[in-house]
């Protein structure tokens, strides 16, 4: 029996890591309800091996419809699904089951056997499978610990917190030893708390187990603790998608925009924009938002603009943070003095590399 705890091998020196091939591929999937409501509309989308991807929307999106499109749970009206590499749409009753059993599902609710103890709950879809009882025994031995269950093993859901819960739902989902897990909103009935360390323990299985994991969220925070890329959509469609940093840092969709707004705080309330004091005769004031990235984001570009052009800058809001692993910082700028000196500093921080969009004073 294989370990579940073997790791792949890292390359080395002289063997360069390659790009990795896509372990999730949809090509023009649509797919409506009777009534005929659209919850997808051509969506096309790739899913790297060994990335955690993320699809966020509101309600009503199509994201949990997408996710079940990858196992067939919900078969589309048009378009190719792929899943490591078999085209899962040309394959009969028998090869769908033995290739659902290289994804793993993780669901919001749970879904736990209430007359079942944690280790039969992680045994069930073994036992479905007909494996027999030394080897499931030996599997819930693997995973309990690795989802630091194992000293919940004789104990039922009604004992286990939300989060414990949870955690017997992926150990579940792993116990068929697959290569992709999918995960439908499996942090949104907890507390932010728990969420971030079942977030945490998602990225450590992906990282342990060489998972790939699509997950699907309407918070844009989840994506940014966990995710490597991610899509956002809205009526069944892919508005916009990209890796995280880039998202969050450059939103060119008004709806990802208010997303994002959500997480690092974009927008500035107009009762405080409303109690600036009002610039001197004959100076200018000029209100920016300011996104640093990369090196600039700890740099101290406001009071070297400042003393350089001599100007009054007011930091009205501002942010730093860490996105992705990279550092990131958005502040809202009102900048006072001369007209021309006022425009030379914009221009100067855009030659830094520094987005500046200019806000109506």
């Amino acid at each position: 029996m294989a370990k579940l705890l073997a790791l792949p091998r890292a390359p080395t020196a002289l063997q360069p890591e390659r790009p990795r091939p896509d372990a999730i591929a949809l090509d023009g999937v649509s797919r409506r309800f009777p009534g005929g409501a659209v919850a997808l509309d051509e969506v096309s989308l790739a899913v790297r091996e060994g990335e955690v991807f993320g699809i966020v929307g509101r309600s009503g999106a199509g994201k949990s419809t997408l996710i079940r499109t990858v196992n067939l749970l919900e078969r589309p009206d048009a378009g190719a699904v792929r899943v490591l590499g078999r085209d899962m749409l040309a394959l009969d009753d028998a090869g769908l089951r033995a290739a659902r059993r290289s994804t793993g599902m993780v669901f919001q609710h749970f879904n736990l056997h209430t007359r079942r103890t944690v280790a039969e709950n992680v045994a069930f879809p073994l036992e479905i499978a007909g494996v027999p009882a030394a080897e499931r025994r030996a599997r819930i031995a693997e995973l309990l610990p690795l989802v630091g269950l194992e000293a919940k093993h004789d104990a039922y859901p009604a004992q286990l917190s939300g989060g414990q819960k949870q955690r017997v739902g992926i150990a579940r989902a792993l116990a068929s030893r697959p290569r992709i897990l999918l995960c439908d909103e499996a942090t949104s009935a907890l507390d932010p708390e728990t969420t971030r360390d079942i977030l945490a323990l998602i990225r450590d299985l992906r990282d342990r187990l060489d998972l790939t994991v699509l997950l699907i969220t309407h918070e844009m925070s989840v994506v940014k603790a966990v995710c490597d890329r991610v899509a956002v959509m809205e009526a069944g469609r892919i508005i916009e998608a990209g890796r995280v940093f880039d998202v969050f840092t450059r939103p060119a969709h008004h709806t990802t925009r208010s997303f994002v707004a959500e997480v690092i705080g974009y927008d500035v309330p107009a009762a405080t924009l409303a109690r600036l004091p009002l610039p001197t005769q004959g100076q200018a004031r000029r209100l920016a938002q300011v996104l640093f990235t990369g090196p600039h984001a700890t740099r101290p570009v406001v009071s070297e603009a400042s003393r350089r052009f001599t100007l009054d800058i007011n930091i009205v809001s501002g942010r730093v943070d860490e996105i992705a692993g990279e550092p990131f910082g958005v502040m809202t700028l009102a900048a006072s003095g001369a007209a021309a000196d006022v425009e030379a500093a914009f221009a100067w921080m855009r030659g830094l590399g520094l987005q500046v969009t200019e806000m109506d004073a």
